[in-house]
């Protein structure tokens, strides 16, 4: 059986290891943009930081806990605490500047 998402986001903010987290709506055409930027992201961090993307409409709980209100949002955690938060489009260079503030 596959591991639920909310059980890998768990053991994810359990590392001493940044973790990036991308709330998406697969049918929302800012988190389509945002695609191909997360993809490079990972890339580019490989393994420095976490980096995790969470399907909102199959996720609900964990968007209730995390009081998600728009797509994309992304949640920086740092030490399993929440550092940075912010939405929309953005570029990949600042993504990857506020991962290596808390490396």
């Amino acid at each position: 059986m596959a591991e639920s998402i909310e059980n890998k986001l768990t053991q994810m903010l359990g590392e001493a290891k940044p973790t990036l987290v991308e709330f998406f709506n697969p049918t929302c055409p800012r988190c389509q943009a945002m695609a191909p930027v997360m993809d490079q992201l990972r890339e580019r961090i490989g393994s420095k930081a976490n980096i995790l993307q969470i399907d909102e409409s199959a996720n609900p709980d964990l968007v209730a806990k995390y009081h998600v209100h728009s797509h994309p949002v992304y949640i920086l955690f740092i030490d399993g605490q929440e550092a940075w938060r912010d939405g929309g489009v953005k570029p990949l260079s600042e993504l990857e500047d506020m991962i290596h503030r808390f490396e």
